[in-house]
C-alpha cells in the first residue's frame, strides 16, 4: 500500500477562478500564468481547467515546449523574454511572444534573421525596480524596437510592487500612464491583487491581465481579505491520513526538542507528511489542519515524514481519519493555503510551488 498522502488538483476551481477573475474585468482578456510549472500545480494538470484562458504566459523555452504538445495554438507570452540569441529562434519556430526588458534583448533582435516579425511587450519599471526600462529611457527603447524588421506588434507593459498593501498602485499607474501616452500597441498591467481590488479602473483593466495566484486559490492580499471575500476556491488540496495515535499524560512531550508539553491528559495524531512532502517546517504549534472536515491545530514540531495533531476537537478521530493539511475537506470544509503560510511566515505561492516530488499528483473536479 502506497504511503497515504496525496496531492488534488481541482479542474472546476480553476475554471471557477478564471471566471471569477474574468467578472473582475470582463472586457480584459486574459493570460494563464503557468510558469514554476504552473505555481507546483503541473502545466499538463492544469491545462484543462485553464482552457478558458486567452494566452498563456510564463518563463522558459521549456515550458512553452509543454503547452504546445498540449496542443494550444493560442498566444503565449514569456515573461522575462528571451535569455540569449538562439532562444529567438525556438520564438519564431514556436510563434512566442516575448517580454523586452532591456538594451540587449533588443539588440539580440536586431541582429536576429527570421521572416515573421516578432510580437514584443516591452516593460516599464515603473517602480518596482526588477526588470523594465526606465521611464526616462522608455520611449527611445519602443523606438529601436519599432525601427526594426524583426519586431511587428509592440505591446507595453509594467508590473506593481504593493498591489496587495496599503501602498496600492496609483503612483506606478501614474507612471506608466504619462510614461506611454500617445504610444500605440495593448496594455497588459494587472496581475491578481491589482485586478480584484481595482479592476474597476479601466485602465488597471487594460487590454491584458495577468493573474496568477488567485486563479490557482489563494487569496493576493491575505490576510486583509480571505478566500471566501474573493470569492476563490483552492485549486490544490494536500491530503494525507493518521496513521498512529498516542495518549498523553500532563508533562508529556511531543517530537524533536520536546518544543510542545501536555498540560492536561491529551490525546494526538500522528499524520503522515512531514517537511520532505513540502509541508513547511516552520510551522508550530497551532497551525490549522483538519481531521474529518473538523478543524483543528498541529502540536511540536513538523519532523520529515511526519507531523502530529490534537485530537481533542474529533474524538472519533483515529488511525485512518483523513487529514486536510490544505484545501478542499470531507464535508464541504475548507482550509486555505494562506492559513499555513501565515503560520510559516511566508506566502501561499511558496508553499504551491514545494510540493516534493515524491507526493504523488492526480486530477479530480
Amino acid at each position: 500500500m502506497p504511503r497515504p498522502i496525496q496531492a488534488t488538483i481541482h479542474t472546476t476551481a480553476l475554471r471557477d477562478n478564471l471566471a471569477r477573475k474574468r467578472r473582475a474585468a470582463p472586457d480584459a482578456r486574459v493570460w494563464g500564468i503557468v510558469k514554476a510549472n504552473a505555481y507546483g500545480h503541473g502545466i499538463e494538470r492544469v491545462f484543462e481547467g485553464l482552457l478558458g484562458v486567452d494566452g498563456f504566459a510564463l518563463l522558459d523555452l521549456q515550458e512553452a515546449e509543454r503547452v504546445r504538445a498540449l496542443g494550444w495554438r493560442g498566444p503565449i507570452l514569456l515573461l522575462e523574454g528571451v535569455f540569449e540569441q538562439r532562444d529567438l529562434e525556438s520564438c519564431s519556430r514556436l510563434s512566442l511572444w516575448h517580454v523586452v526588458h532591456c538594451d540587449e534583448q533588443i539588440d539580440m533582435l536586431a541582429s536576429h534573421k527570421t521572416h515573421q516579425p516578432h510580437r514584443v511587450f516591452l516593460k516599464l519599471n515603473s517602480g518596482m525596480n526588477r526588470l523594465g526600462f526606465a521611464p526616462a529611457r522608455y520611449r527611445a527603447a519602443w523606438a529601436r524596437l519599432d525601427a526594426l524588421p524583426q519586431v511587428d506588434e509592440i505591446s507595453l507593459m509594467t508590473h506593481f510592487s504593493d498591489a496587495d498593501g496599503p501602498r496600492g498602485i496609483a503612483h506606478q499607474l501614474e507612471v506608466f500612464t504619462a510614461t506611454t501616452r500617445d504610444l500605440p500597441g495593448e496594455r497588459s498591467l494587472g496581475n491578481s491583487a491589482a485586478a480584484l481590488r481595482f479592476g474597476a479602473d479601466s485602465g488597471v483593466r487594460a487590454d491584458w491581465l495577468r493573474p496568477g495566484i488567485a486563479v490557482y486559490g489563494s487569496s493576493p492580499d491575505f490576510p486583509l481579505h480571505d478566500l471566501a471575500h474573493w470569492q476563490l476556491r483552492p485549486a490544490m488540496t494536500l491530503a494525507s491520513r493518521i496513521i498512529a495515535v498516542q495518549q498523553l499524560a500532563p508533562g508529556d512531550t511531543v517530537g524533536y526538542g520536546s518544543s510542545f508539553v501536555a498540560d492536561a491528559p491529551l490525546r494526538i495524531g500522528v499524520v503522515a507528511c512531514g517537511y520532505a512532502d513540502g509541508y513547511p517546517r516552520h510551522c508550530g504549534t497551532g497551525t490549522p489542519v483538519l481531521i474529518d472536515g473538523v478543524r483543528t491545530r498541529l502540536v511540536g514540531r513538523v519532523s520529515m515524514d511526519m507531523l502530529t495533531v490534537d485530537l481533542t476537537p474529533v474524538p472519533q478521530a483515529g488511525s485512518g481519519s483523513d487529514v486536510t493539511l490544505w484545501g478542499h475537506g470531507p464535508r464541504a470544509a475548507v482550509l486555505a493555503i494562506d492559513e499555513i503560510a501565515l503560520a510559516a511566515g511566508t506566502v501561499g505561492y511558496e508553499l504551491m510551488c514545494a510540493v516534493a516530488p515524491r507526493v504523488p499528483f492526480v486530477v479530480g473536479e
